[in-house]
């Protein structure tokens, strides 16, 4: 009798299915949204370690390579693991390589941001930051010598130069911990759904995914706008704000809730069962199918065959050779990976582009991808997957229409070349001097600056100086960010008359590059919605996801020669409280504009040529003859013979139609 009952609870398994597909969509919610938190932390990583931009790139890159490592040996191990049990421990993986990345913050101590030391007047509140030595003598020397004994005494205290390796190990397990998580949430889908309905079940799991990367973006701008020490130091004594290349958010913050958020999507999967009844058989699941074993319950599924490892990978070359031998797939696979470069390039580094060119901090930047640019991809995206259905493209016209998509996006990201502004003067940077007129003397002459500092002010001229010193200030009014300093020598060498020779704190802000960022913006909005409408996803449909995979690491480069390249663009190196350079204050705005677009743009015009030869050979090879042109499923079923993979299943429009570079990355 207490075996019956036992067995009766099998039963209650079928609202496991419910149950899987809740959790499922809450661990792709959990990965997005950690992963595009970590994205447009990037920049307060670079600031807050002193680290450049091609450094970033490489801890960046970490992830893919943890999440490439696992990902061959899950899509053969697939059916043969306890789904469930290992979904749920990767989400712990995921959540314990947020929780390493928060480590640094709690080892490093303060952030102390570069700032120039002034000599104070006993006499009153005016601060000179030009300080001529024969006048003051002794006082200045003593006050700079105790500055840098205790810049020394900070040093030895912390070694803070490798703790990004934290950050950059935590960012590998998040790639491991990532990796199991589709493959396997789809396959046991697949396997214990409806044949009808695993696509709907799959769709929505991905779209409710997808408000992840929003949510984190929204969190990364949240974050970024704090200052990185929040809770510990008095936020109004801090003179910098966060436009300034030296402010550094609380990026570990958002950390402790993306650990928290992946910690909590791996509970439920530790409570389903290794294999469920097929979707449909409850109705007629009788007790002739539970056969009763002593105490254990077992419903009788059909028995997964043993594949060993090896035998996998005997099937997977084969077909790889047989892949690699149609034009078409080797077409594809060169335009995904182009695709994907120049698409990691730009997450990685948007935020930093805006912020330099036109002058917004970089949590704005943050805010309007997260609000504007992403709803907008997906809006494409389902649009794209949408039309498609509608209108039962077959594979020739799925082609001209991505083409042609692509081809308008690329068009239109040649006008962002016309969106440029000023670039910022900076006096010996930029070719704008700091001579006098008279005599060609240096208007700073007798101030003796520190050449490596950076603590830029404003001229009123317009013109950015590196330091106080730098402008020939000799006094000051107000503390904090509201100081502003007063008779600058080489502010008034600018031929404006002696009474405007003022300069306040921070860069200089460029007007009309305010004024043309709504533009870029505009732009940039209907670019990623073109992108998005017949981007990838129409391809997707071909191939099964994992096999598509295997070719992503093309993308990982991608961070690290962006970044080295835009690294060159750089006109003054921070230099660390212990000397060495750190991170990059300014760049040269039109050589860095030119830099980041010219390689997307460069990327992107690969693509465009690969499209037409893509669409050239594919209208060869379904020349619309006959009836099964019409029927949408014998194209992607012939479809699917041409590049039949070690996986035999066809798959339905719609069912994976993200981009799976939007998967991985954001």
């Amino acid at each position: 009798g207490m075996e019956h009952k036992n067995c009766y609870f099998a039963n209650s398994i079928i609202f496991s299915l419910q149950i899987f597909l809740g959790a499922l969509a809450f661990s792709f919610f959990a990965k997005g949204f950690s992963g595009s938190y970590m994205k447009s932390m990037s920049s307060q990583i670079e600031r807050r370690f002193e680290i450049s931009s091609s450094i970033v790139g490489i801890i960046d890159g970490s992830f893919e390579i943890g999440n490439l490592m696992i990902m061959v040996l899950v899509s053969y191990l697939g059916p043969r693991v306890h789904r469930p049990k290992i979904i749920a421990v990767g989400c712990l993986i995921m959540s314990a390589g947020a929780f390493l990345s928060v480590m640094p913050q709690f080892l490093m101590g303060r952030y102390n941001y570069e700032r120039i030391t002034v000599s104070v007047d006993n006499s009153s509140k005016s601060v000179s930051a030009c300080s001529p030595t024969s006048s003051e003598g002794p006082a200045v020397t003593d006050a700079t010598e105790t500055l840098s004994t205790m810049i020394n005494a900070d040093c030895e205290k912390t070694t803070n130069s490798y703790l990004w390796l934290f950050v950059l190990v935590g960012n590998l397990l998040r790639g491991i911990g990532e990796a199991p998580i589709m493959p396997l949430g789809v396959s046991y889908i697949d396997d214990f759904s409806k044949e009808e309905n695993s696509a709907f079940y799959i769709g929505l799991v991905r779209s409710s995914g997808m408000f992840g990367p929003t949510l984190g973006f929204l969190l990364g701008s949240f974050c970024a706008s704090l200052w990185v020490d929040v809770g510990a130091v008095d936020v109004d004594a801090i003179s910098i704000n966060p436009k300034d290349s030296r402010w550094v958010g609380a990026w570990w913050l958002g950390l402790l809730i993306c650990g928290t958020v992946n910690f909590i999507a791996s509970l439920p999967f530790w409570f389903l069962p290794y294999s469920l009844p097929k979707e449909g058989e409850n109705e007629n699941l009788k007790i002739s199918h539970l056969s009763v074993q002593g105490d254990h319950c077992k419903i009788d599924t059909p028995a997964q065959p043993q594949l060993k490892f090896s035998e996998a990978a005997k099937d997977f070359l084969p077909a790889l050779r047989k892949l690699f031998g149609n034009p078409v797939f080797v077409v594809f696979i060169f335009l995904t990976i182009l695709q994907y470069n120049s698409l990691v390039g730009i997450i990685t580094y948007e935020p930093k582009f805006m912020e330099q060119q036109f002058n917004v901090s970089v949590a704005k930047a943050i805010f309007l991808i997260g609000v504007i640019l992403l709803p907008v991809t997906i809006l494409g995206m389902f649009l794209g997957g949408f039309l498609i259905k509608k209108f039962k493209l077959h594979i020739t016209e799925m082609t001209k229409f991505a083409c042609v998509t692509f081809i308008v996006a690329y068009l239109l990201n040649l006008l962002y070349f016309a969106c440029s502004c000023e670039a910022l003067q900076v006096a010996g940077l930029t070719g704008v001097g700091c001579k006098r007129s008279v005599g060609n003397v240096f208007c700073n002459a007798e101030c003796n600056c520190k050449v490596d500092q950076w603590d830029p002010v404003c001229g009123d001229n317009g013109i950015t100086y590196m330091t106080a010193c730098f402008a020939g200030c000799k006094s000051s009014s107000g503390t904090g960010r509201n100081m502003v300093f007063h008779n600058c020598s080489c502010v008034q060498g600018q031929g404006l008359g002696l009474g405007n020779s003022s300069a306040v704190l921070g860069q200089c802000q460029r007007e009309s590059c305010t004024k043309v960022f709504p533009y870029f913006l505009a732009l940039q909005t209907a670019c990623a919605f073109f992108l998005a409408l017949g981007g990838t996803p129409t391809y997707m449909i071909m191939f099964r996801d994992h096999v598509m995979r295997i070719f992503f690491p093309g993308g990982l480069p991608a961070p690290i020669y962006f970044g080295a390249l835009i690294d060159k663009t750089c006109l003054k190196w921070g230099t660390k409280s212990c000397g060495g350079s750190g991170s990059c204050r300014v760049y040269d705005t039109k050589e860095f504009r030119n830099v980041y677009l010219g390689l997307i743009a460069g990327l992107r015009a690969g693509c465009c040529l690969l499209y037409l030869v893509l669409s050239v050979l594919i209208m060869k090879r379904f020349k619309p003859d006959g009836k099964e042109m019409t029927d949408i499923k014998n194209a992607e079923r012939s479809a699917s013979k041409e590049l039949d993979t070690a996986n035999k299943r066809e798959i339905l429009p719609g069912s994976r139609t993200s981009e799976e570079s939007e998967e991985t990355y954001m």
